[in-house]
């Protein structure tokens, strides 16, 4: 059996909560032998779309046959996987991405890349076109304009906020710098991986889609508000 998986590769989600790979069809089995792979956890096979229990997977199931299973090891949750490198609980805390379930989650994470920057470095530049929004997800990020030669700082951004999505439909030049106040993880999905899933995958960039335009509906009323505000402020001192 195993001879039809020679070339496959997979995803492993660990008991840290961290995926890692992708590694090769022997490297799994040599870490089911080893006991870093257990029945219960989860890997995506690259040539697939979904996650899966290892058990699950007829070409792995022999492989635990032959492996006794040691009991101190833990299970993991029965929560699936998201993206490498960042613990599965991470996105849950990006607004935009409450809404979608674990298999949604998952699929739409395969289509974003890790980015780290260090304290001071520039995330966009104002100027430059815009072909990618992003997601912080630890550190601290500030928004800003120099007018002047001077700092003029527009907003400060905290993990589970993003920016950029207006790039996933135009690639008009950035109207800001971002840059980073602290050494920063973002994840970025770029236009072309973006229109990627909507094409692929357009059950998983719908609810992304809505969640972005409940936001930029949010921003245009906060927006309308502010102006309104200053409308009034400015008939007052005229009077």
């Amino acid at each position: 059996m195993s001879g039809n998986y020679d070339d496959r590769e997979y995803k492993v989600w660990a008991v840290d909560d961290v995926v890692y790979g992708p590694v090769s069809f022997a490297t799994a089995v040599e870490w089911i032998n080893e006991l870093r792979i257990l029945p219960g956890m989860w890997l995506y096979p690259m040539d697939t779309c979904q996650w899966s229990k290892a058990s699950e997977l007829p070409e792995l199931q022999e492989h635990f046959a032959s492996v006794t299973p040691v009991s101190e090891k833990p299970e993991p949750s029965e929560h699936s996987p998201l993206i490498a490198d960042v613990p599965v609980g991470t996105l849950r805390e990006v607004r935009l991405l409450r809404t979608m379930d674990d298999q949604q989650l998952g699929r739409f994470a395969q289509f974003m890349e890790v980015e780290k920057v260090g304290k001071f470095d520039f995330v966009v530049s104002e100027g430059e076109s815009g072909n990618a929004m992003y997601l912080l997800l630890s550190g601290s990020l500030r928004v800003r304009q120099m007018v002047g030669g001077r700092e003029s700082l527009i907003a400060t951004l905290k993990p589970g906020e993003f920016f950029g999505e207006i790039s996933l439909f135009d690639d008009d030049p950035r109207s800001a710098d971002v840059v980073a106040n602290e050494a920063s993880v973002l994840l970025k999905i770029s236009e072309d991986k973006f229109d990627e899933l909507t094409e692929k995958m357009p059950e998983v960039a719908t609810p992304f889609l809505m969640a972005v335009g409940r936001n930029m509906a949010r921003r245009i009323r906060a927006d309308n508000e502010r102006h309104k505000k200053d409308v009034v402020m400015m008939h007052a001192k005229g009077r």
